[in-house]
């Protein structure tokens, strides 16, 4: 029954019976062949069906939520089995919104260290495409904002204060200020991430606390696109603090404080709610609670 769920928990997911047996690694008729035998056994219709999927019925949904919650339980008794077997290993999905990413190494650094078996898979996300990913069992874990916007019931460690910085070229007459306003973006030509991420969110949210109507000139879901326009000379940028320090002279960058008002947001690892927490999890929470004790966030 558990390889039937996960044909119906990957239907449901997907909206696509095709793409939902590619996820599955099966043929399509094997896929939808399951997903019948599933509703003999569990004597009721599960998917509104033709040649296309249509929709799950209000007993799929619920058969959905329960095969999610059995999917994750297997998963955890396979890693205790392996971890009383031979030590802990596996394989983790880390869902990081983009203005994290320069933080993971810590993170996966710090597990390796205990756990050298366990690999890794770094997803950048934006912080509603985590909650998703880990609501559809596609990741184990998340690196996002805290206390910003709802989480739910996610388990949550904290673990870095992110504060901003107004990033530009070296030899701009602005690089030699010690600390810039929100108020002095106005006007200026600004490449941002795209509004889908909750960084650029909260750069719009701050600006019209200052004062200032946010408009990019340019927007990005990828960093790097970013990093590129302000190297070019036309454009600045506002990054978090971690990820301009990543960047540093090398980069032909500079980064200036922004101030007035000075804000601050937390990020940090989120988790299922799962209790006990699968041992893959878990250890990563454990890395996550010694790197956040080494940077004074316990």
């Amino acid at each position: 029954m558990i390889d039937k769920l996960a044909f119906l928990v990957a239907v449901a997911r997907e909206r696509n019976f095709r793409r939902a047996a590619e996820a599955c690694g099966v043929a399509q008729p094997t896929l939808s062949a399951g997903i019948k035998q599933l509703e003999a056994e569990l004597g009721a219709l599960l998917v509104h069906r033709s040649s296309r999927f249509q929709g799950l019925t209000a007993e799929g949904e619920k058969a959905v939520e329960w095969g999610k919650r059995l999917l994750a339980d297997v998963r955890s008794m396979r890693q205790d089995l392996q971890a009383a077997q031979g030590g802990l290993s596996g394989h983790l999905r880390i869902a990081v919104i983009p203005t994290a990413l320069a933080m993971v190494p810590a993170l996966t650094l710090a597990c390796r260290r205990r756990h050298p078996g366990i690999r890794f898979t770094i997803l950048s996300q934006t912080s509603l495409g985590i909650l998703g990913m880990l609501e559809n069992l596609e990741a184990d874990a998340g690196i996002t904002y805290i206390g910003n916007e709802p989480l739910g019931r996610l388990r949550s460690v904290a673990l870095q204060t992110e504060r901003y910085r107004l990033v530009v070229p070296a030899g701009s007459a602005w690089a030699g200020r010690d600390a810039v306003a929100w108020a002095e973006l106005a006007g200026q030509p600004l490449c941002l991430l795209t509004p889908d991420m909750q960084n650029r969110r909260i750069m719009d949210r701050l600006m019209q606390q200052a004062g200032v109507e946010p408009v990019a000139t340019v927007e990005s879901n990828s960093i790097v696109t970013l990093i590129a326009h302000v190297r070019s000379g036309g454009w600045m940028t506002v990054l978090p603090e971690s990820v301009a320090g990543t960047l540093g002279s090398a980069a032909g960058l500079h980064a200036i404080p922004l101030v007035s008002p000075e804000a601050e947001y937390r990020v940090g690892l989120v988790v299922p709610p799962h209790d006990p927490a699968p041992p893959l999890t878990e250890a990563l929470l454990a890395a996550a609670r010694e790197v956040a004790a080494g940077r004074g966030m316990a």
